[in-house]
């Protein structure tokens, strides 16, 4: 098991590093429509494309960045969909991104409750997992794209720089404030931050 510093990260860049070779993507709320609180993504019908996520992915892929999905879904331990269900859901939106000319790399989830693992968010272990997968992976050349506080402190922990999708939000306030003052940098959608990081480069 690797080992990561757990304490919030003092360094605050507000700005996208320049040495990007790999971004980290929720799911939920990134990539497609977020299910009100308490449902959950369960099948193909339920998982809406949001506006340019596919164009904003073909970019970074033409960029050579790479694209890795970090997501929990607790829905498997409650019994509600499959790891089975997770990984259809999955190749359906990979052949919707290839029309695009677009892909993910790879898709890492945690299927636990939490207290039942090191992988659910904001702990280390889907990192960890694509670490293990792709070893030249690290921290410093990491960018985390997500909506929630959750996906801020997964990146913070690790020390990997952190954008916030900041659009419409099923949160509650303080939390949605809390995860807005914890990340590096806030956009509106997926598309406006890969715009952005690619301005970068």
């Amino acid at each position: 098991m690797r080992c990561y510093h757990y304490g919030v990260t003092s360094q605050n860049p507000r700005q996208l590093p320049r040495d990007v070779t790999t971004v980290l993507l929720d799911r939920d709320g990134v990539l497609n429509q977020k299910m009100p609180e308490g449902r959950y993504v369960e099948r193909w019908k339920d998982f809406h494309v949001l506006p340019g996520v596919p164009e904003a992915i073909a970019r970074l892929n033409q960029a050579g960045l790479r694209v890795i999905v970090v997501s929990n879904q607790r829905g498997i331990a409650l019994g509600l969909y499959t790891a089975a269900d997770v990984d259809a859901l999955h190749a359906g939106f990979q052949s919707l991104l290839s029309q695009h000319g677009a892909h993910i790399d790879a898709f890492f989830y945690c299927p636990h409750l939490v207290g039942r693992c090191n992988c659910r968010k904001p702990l280390p272990g889907l990192f960890e997992q694509a670490v293990e997968a792709f070893p030249d992976v690290t921290a410093a050349t990491s960018l985390m794209i997500g909506d929630s506080l959750v996906d801020m402190e997964f990146g913070r922990r690790l020390g990997i720089t952190t954008i916030l999708i900041d659009g419409e939000t099923e949160q509650p306030r303080a939390t949605a404030k809390i995860a807005r003052e914890t990340a590096d940098l806030r956009f509106p959608s997926l598309a406006e931050a890969a715009d952005a990081l690619l301005d970068e480069r």
